[in-house]
């Protein structure tokens, strides 16, 4: 069977994408046939989709087109009847073309009484769609009341736009089910009698009429609203914990720049076919089959029943049929979820968020309502939702990587499920020693336990902390005597940037482009990767970057003179693990000495033996004016950075009594983050973890090379120690001009003699989108590893800050050979699978 649909566009946007869809028709067959009069002629309704089939999940087939009235609803309102006659010459047209049935969208039923002067004249069957929008806004209160875990006769519902077709048959349901209903009405001059003549007596003592929609905003929480008029709620006014079912179109909701966390605003009366539905001319698993429309998603499921009848006409839609129609969509495949707002999915955890607002109310008014406890994981996720950061949580829960863990030792992280995972990110290097190391755990505990004096810098000496920084600049390479605490690796770099500048006098300092300091200000200043740094400008002045392992760029800048300080990674982590020349850094310090400049050495992500040495520079046996530590410097458990320099520096800095307290921090040099510092020095020298790190690193590297040989979008594995990254090569490079030129090659028509005359500006833009949706695609293919790494086989990964094409390996150090073959060898079956395509 054959269906037809008129839909019309319900705002001024979507009546000019109808127009941009006619405009393209009407060229594409005029550059396939030539110029012909015909094709620019006016038409009553705009084509726009053609089902050559559908095919349900029971196997019943039709197949339809979809035809635009290209008319708003104000403009259908304000010439009905002109309207009416061109929705017959649609109807008759559609007939013409095969149709038995057709579905009329929107205000396309509203036009003629309702639809019924159109089924009465109408040369074939048609249906207003309203009984499975009513069906579908039904099944979504049903879902809420059910994620919410309230009771339907323990709660309070309004309905906006009473007692008008839908509203009318949603009420008789929800009354069904034990509701009580605010029934917000327009017509102030009915009678209280008149308004109620619709619903069966019985349901009287459960509805409250009103007139006025301010009334409501504060007696309700839940909302119907379908009303012909549409911006009639103002989000703003609504109570937190509000959910608003909009089956109104144009949307009763007014649309507000900023939306409410607090408060979730669904499109009601939609329904989504299920996987196993098929749609004529899907490709790629694409296929225009979520949020669909409830009036079209009737015509459908009539013609798959093989029903031409005019189902859902007039005021008065019948409960039994939309309860019918209802079931049947939903056995070809056609349900109210998932749910969306404003065209964006909502997830379950969204409607469960809200859950608080109804149980804390509930409980007041001493309602027995079964508690149900989120999970630790559904609680923690809500929270950091609502009071962290909400596009994270996006992005964890897009990547499949959102797990919350209970407990943590040596590699392994446990969810709340009591699930085992391999930790191969360590805290992005601040777990050298693991999770929760045992030595340094009991000498926190003690220190707590005896109630040692904590916070006393300043006025008076923290006996820990001065033993820490003695103990650290005997262990540094140089002639360290001086360490200033801080709490974080950023701050340890802010430190650095001012001891420079106020030794030196000079105002200059040069960094390596693709580097990563941290993010605050000055760290951010010197930190080489733009995406970082371009929403927060002007930096500070004076900042120069050069290439890393490029000598002689180096030398051409510091020639310039009034260099405070050049400040370099040993190995750029955070910029995808790249390594120098070999004798890059002898080579930086011999041009610094020379030039007067001081050599900032961050040694945050590779020092402590991360690289398979205590400290990274003594590779090469360099000795850093400044050298910054943090991360593992208190085994991962109390956060800490070290800024050490030599006497010399610090006395030119800050050797003055008007200068000495020029810099400080009321947590840096803290003394229980030093009991945790020593203890942890302390482990790292007893278990020789730099030894460890550079066999098991020499061998983990090996082994990737070994199991990646055969992969060419597997680029290279570099790095040293247990500081490995393994870079990603899939190119798309030239995909989607491909694809564009592809489908202007096919479509009818010469769409390269089109493209040619687009506007310059218009080519340069598109060429840009082009370029990064390419590099998105490579980095959502590295993604992919990471997520079938922690879904498949319990590994935590992730990619460096600066490339998302390379996947960070910086296991804890005491790592054990069995655990690194359990990566190689899940990583060698993640390759297998991801090897579709080999470049």
């Amino acid at each position: 069977m054959k269906f037809g649909f008129i839909a019309h566009p319900t705002s001024i946007s979507l009546k000019r994408y109808v127009k941009m869809l006619d405009i393209l028709q009407r060229t594409s067959h005029d550059l396939e046939t030539g110029y012909q009069r015909e094709i620019w002629q006016r038409e009553n309704l705009i084509p726009f989709i053609d089902f050559c089939k559908i095919k349900s999940i029971t196997g019943a087939t039709c197949e339809g087109v979809i035809h635009y009235l290209p008319l708003t609803a104000d403009e259908m309102l304000s010439s009905a009847r002109t309207v009416q006659k061109r929705i017959f010459d649609g109807i008759e047209m559609l007939h013409k073309e095969g149709a038995e049935l057709v579905g009329l969208g929107g205000f396309t039923s509203i036009v003629g009484k309702r639809g019924v002067e159109t089924a009465n004249q109408s040369c074939i069957p048609v249906t207003s769609g309203n009984s499975l929008t009513t069906y579908a806004a039904y099944k979504a209160f049903c879902q809420i009341f059910d994620w919410l875990e309230i009771q339907p006769n323990n709660t309070q519902v309004a309905i906006i736009g009473y007692p008008g077709s839908i509203c009318l048959a949603l009420s008789k349901l929800l009354l069904d089910l034990g509701c009580q209903l605010d029934l917000v009405h327009s017509g102030a001059q009915k009678s209280k009698e008149e308004l109620l003549k619709h619903l069966p007596d019985k349901y009287y003592s459960r509805v409250n009429l009103v007139s006025n929609i301010e009334e409501c905003y504060q007696r309700n929480q839940l909302f119907a609203a379908a009303t012909s008029s549409g911006g009639v709620i103002d989000p703003s006014r609504l109570q937190a914990g509000s959910i608003v079912v909009d089956i109104a179109l144009p949307h009763d909701v007014i649309k507000v720049d900023s939306v409410r966390n607090d408060i979730l605003l669904l499109e009601g009366g939609c329904v989504t076919a299920s996987r196993q539905v098929k749609f004529g001319g899907e490709s790629l698993n694409i296929a225009l089959k979520q949020q669909i429309n409830g009036c079209l998603a009737e015509t459908i499921v009539l013609s798959l029943e093989q029903r031409n009848e005019c189902f859902s006409i007039g005021r008065y839609l019948e409960k039994e049929k939309v309860i019918e129609i209802g079931t049947i969509a939903e056995r070809h495949g056609f349900n109210a979820y998932p749910f969306a707002s404003f065209g964006e999915r909502v997830e379950k955890d969204r409607v469960i968020n809200l859950r608080r607002y109804y149980h804390r109310s509930l409980i007041a008014n001493n309602y027995e309502v079964e508690q149900h406890q989120p999970t630790r994981r559904e609680k923690a996720l809500q929270r950091y939702r609502n009071h962290i950061n909400p596009m994270m949580a996006d992005f964890l829960h897009m990547q499949r990587c959102d797990e919350v863990f209970d407990t943590a030792k040596g590699c392994t992280l446990v969810n709340t499920d009591g699930e085992k995972y391999l930790d191969m990110v360590s805290g992005y290097g601040c777990l050298n020693l693991g999770h929760n190391q045992d030595n340094v755990v009991n000498a926190l505990q003690k220190f707590l336990k005896n109630s040692t004096a904590n916070f006393i810098q300043y006025v008076s000496v923290p006996q820990q902390t001065s033993l820490l920084a003695e103990k650290l600049c005997e262990i540094t390479p140089g002639n360290m005597e001086r360490v200033f605490f801080s709490n974080s690796g950023t701050e340890a770099v802010e430190a650095a940037l001012k001891l420079a500048k106020a030794a030196t006098g000079k105002t200059r300092f040069v960094y390596a482009k693709n580097s990563y300091h941290g993010k605050t200000l000055g760290a951010l200043s010197v930190t080489g990767r733009e995406k970082h740094r371009k929403y927060f400008s002007p930096l500070l002045p004076g900042c120069e970057s050069v290439p890393f392992g490029d000598i002689d760029a180096l030398q051409k800048v510091l020639e310039i003179g009034d260099i405070a300080a050049f400040i370099v990674e040993p190995i750029q982590g955070e910029g995808g693990v790249h390594t120098p020349p070999e004798g890059y850094l002898r080579k930086v310090q011999r041009l610094c000495n020379d030039a007067g400049c001081l050599l900032i050495v961050d040694e945050i992500q590779t020092g402590l033996g991360r690289t398979g040495r205590m400290f990274a520079c003594e590779w090469e046996g360099i000795k850093p004016d400044i050298l910054v530590l943090a991360k593992s410097l208190s085994g991962g458990l109390i956060p800490i950075g070290a800024t050490l320099s030599s006497r010399q520096i610090w006395d030119a800095a800050y050797g003055t009594m008007g200068r000495f307290l020029l810099h400080t921090s009321t947590f840096g040099g803290c003394n229980i983050a030093a009991v945790a510092g020593l203890a942890a020095l302390e482990e790292i020298y007893q278990q020789k973890l730099f030894d460890k790190a550079e066999a098991l690193g020499q061998y983990f590297k090996s082994e990737l090379i070994r199991i990646t040989k055969d992969y060419p979008f597997i680029g290279e594995i570099r790095g040293r120690g247990l500081m490995l990254g393994i870079q990603f090569a899939n190119d798309f490079d030239g995909a989607i001009e491909a694809c564009a030129r592809e489908f202007g090659t096919r479509l009818p028509g010469d769409w390269h003699l089109t493209y040619r005359f687009f506007p310059d500006e218009v080519k340069d833009h598109l060429s840009a989108a082009m370029t990064k949706m390419e590099e998105s695609l490579a980095e959502m293919f590295c993604m992919r590893f990471v997520s079938k790494l922690n879904n498949d086989h319990h590994i935590l990964t992730f990619v460096t800050a600066n490339s998302s094409t390379v996947i960070r390996i910086q296991p804890p150090l005491i790592i054990s050979k069995k655990e690194i073959d359990y990566f190689i060898t899940s990583f060698a079956m993640v390759c297998e699978e991801m090897s579709t395509f080999l470049n």
